[in-house]
């Protein structure tokens, strides 16, 4: 059976907060254990059980009595199976149900529907803002950006509910339902606040392939302090990553960049072979012999493991320091890379931001295509080359060097001003910071706005899972 290796961010499942990323290689078979041919609830419950028992990573914490028809749906009933587990902060909804087809076309295109923004919710201060906003989308079109609030959602200008009202009265889920399904053509009325005022805006979902890297702050050189200053904003590890990736480091290679900036902050993680892409070609000073990461599987499934050495691109440099900012957002994939540099660049690797989300576990994708369903099972741990993957309650503990700084969405990105960009050039300058505190779990802070969580249905999309905040 082909093994389809994949990381998975924050949550998504019922109930989990933030968004789940995957990190694949391609798709892979369904799984090992025979089951009858079908797609009735319980079939597809009995193969998701089956499934689990002979992959999962933590089989002694799955229940051996569970009945299946006391679940309403497969989701519930995988939920349950994975709840000790979750309990123990080992799987919090990593392990969940997606669509083929539809999990497929955001790996290879970023392909997805809806307006193409980010938000982020305040559930206390009843408020919120879209932390980023994507190229060829409605959202951009309209004018709406980083740092826009967004006051009041409607169908129409005579429907139109506050955002306090809606929170106070439904919580933060009840703006993911006044937003809409995610289907092309579903239209709604916006009432927003930004640097050109308050004013009105109608738009409707569109079909749209997200960029990785964006086109107008993704990938830049900055001079700061007298140095040349490499910056990525990486939004997701896709395959059409890959091409933006080598055209921004075969800039900084061109330009002579000793120093690099990698902007993770809401990115929940992806692709593991863009994972050790990027690894790569922030490591033109490593050794063949040098150690990425390490993948474990449970004994009985130890023929799986893995170890992936660094490989020399052409496009890679050679950074004396690499600066990764990162917020709760950050998950997976992300982590991983950061990861994979601490025990060779030690206290010359920081953590820029906050602390990250804590996932040094990984995903395969085991598939009944018949019905349609792709099952994400934790199957394995990841470990550096020090054989380190004591992160699951973030990065903060695990990096020898990090700073505290604010998500500021009054300032673009690419913009030195920005807060937390400013404290990772700064890093790369040699000035001094206060460290990240190894407890700060919380949700994203997003500079003055307060305390702000990306938005995420209790069953997010397969781009939603990869996008944190995404609609």
């Amino acid at each position: 059976m082909g093994l389809a290796a994949l990381l998975s961010a924050c949550g998504g499942g019922g109930g989990g907060s933030g968004s789940t990323t995957a990190d694949s290689r391609p798709s892979t078979t369904g799984g090992g254990t025979t089951t009858t041919s079908g797609c009735s609830l319980r079939e597809r419950q009995d193969w998701a059980a089956a499934q689990l028992s002979e992959w999962y990573l933590f089989p002694e914490t799955l229940p051996t009595n569970l009945n299946p028809a006391a679940y309403s749906t497969v989701d519930d009933y995988i939920d349950a199976l994975t709840a000790t587990a979750r309990v123990q902060r080992r799987d919090r909804y990593f392990t969940y149900l997606t669509s083929i087809s539809g999990e497929n076309a955001f790996y290879d295109s970023g392909s997805s529907a809806g307006f193409g923004f980010r938000l982020a919710t305040d559930a206390t201060a009843r408020t919120a803002i879209v932390t980023e906003a994507f190229e060829g989308t409605p959202a951009l079109a309209a004018g709406i950006d980083r740092g826009t609030r967004i006051l009041a959602i409607g169908t129409n200008s005579s429907t139109l509910r506050d955002v306090s009202d809606i929170i106070a009265s439904s919580g933060t889920a009840g703006v993911t339902d006044a937003l809409g399904d995610s289907v092309a053509g579903t239209s709604r009325t916006f009432r927003i606040s930004d640097s050109a005022g308050t004013r009105l805006v109608t738009m409707a979902k569109a079909d749209y392939d997200l960029a990785p890297v964006s086109s107008r702050y993704g990938a830049r050189i900055i001079t700061d302090g007298g140095r040349q200053i490499g910056y990525v904003n990486l939004r997701t590890f896709i395959n059409t990553a890959d091409p933006a990736l080598r055209t921004a480091f075969a800039q900084f290679r061109a330009a002579g960049v000793n120093d690099v900036v990698v902007d993770l902050r809401y990115n929940g993680g992806g692709l593991l072979s863009i994972s050790e892409l990027l690894a790569n070609l922030l490591g033109g000073n490593r050794a063949r012999s040098d150690v990425i990461d390490y993948l474990t599987f449970r004994p009985e499934k130890s023929s799986q493991n893995s170890t992936t050495n660094f490989v020399v691109q052409p496009q890679s440099v050679s950074p004396t320091r690499i600066a990764f900012i990162g917020t709760a957002g950050t998950a997976s994939a992300s982590e991983l890379t950061i990861n994979a540099f601490i025990p060779y660049l030690h206290a010359n690797v920081a953590l820029i931001g906050s602390n990250t989300y804590g996932k040094p576990v990984g995903q395969i994708a085991l598939d009944r295509t018949q019905c349609d369903d792709r099952l994400r099972v934790i199957a394995f741990a990841v470990q550096n080359a020090a054989h380190s993957n004591a992160y699951f309650d973030g990065l903060a503990s695990a990096v020898e060097a990090s700073c505290v700084a604010a998500d500021d969405t009054s300032h673009a990105f690419g913009d030195p001003q920005e807060a937390s960009l400013r404290a990772a050039l700064d890093f790369v300058e040699g000035k001094s910071c206060t460290r990240i505190a190894s407890d700060q779990v919380a949700p994203l802070a997003l500079g003055a706005n307060g305390r702000l969580t990306a938005l995420s249905p209790t069953r997010p999309s397969p781009a939603q899972r990869e996008v944190p905040g995404l609609f």
